[in-house]
């Protein structure tokens, strides 16, 4: 079941730890992911080519509204979770409320940090703490067009 990929820090911990220790690469990616489109889906599969297993780490409802502004997220968090946990190429998701995802990077200790390539590598929070774990950070160009909030004002205009 879908649901069965969502799962706490302490558990998502324990399952990267035992998917490295099985020698598998694990990338780690985050976002909002409110309204799951195109640029969204080519992304995260992208980022998951590049490892064996991709763990997201998802802001919750408050970490959004904080970052992106009262009116959001669209959909709520567990909503968000599990559109994301059912797509084939992601293997985990789990929640983060902070600003940023570091906590969460630094528990997880993923083998490879990927964001979007509006980031320089120097600059991705976390990049620190992979590559001092001998991991590497890597970004991914965005599909040209797609947004959530490009789609928002496209809807608004109905």
């Amino acid at each position: 079941m879908t649901a069965d990929k969502i799962k706490s820090l302490a558990n998502a911990t324990l399952q990267v730890k035992e998917w490295q220790a099985a020698g598998q690469k694990v990338v780690f990616t985050n976002g909002c992911f409110d309204l799951l489109h195109l640029g969204h889906v080519d992304y995260l599969e992208n980022a998951r080519n590049l490892g064996n297993k991709l763990v997201i780490g998802l802001n919750t409802d408050n970490s959004v509204s904080r970052f992106k502004g009262p009116e959001r997220p669209l959909q709520d968090q567990k909503s968000r979770a599990r559109v994301l946990a059912a797509l084939e190429f992601v293997d985990l998701v789990v929640y983060f409320d902070e600003d940023t995802p570091l906590n969460l990077i630094s528990q997880l200790l993923p083998n490879i940090l990927v964001k979007g390539s509006d980031y320089l590598a120097e600059n991705i929070v976390g990049a620190d703490v992979v590559q001092k774990n001998g991991g590497v950070v890597k970004t991914i160009d965005f599909v040209p067009g797609y947004s959530t909030t490009r789609i928002v004002e496209k809807i608004k205009k109905i």
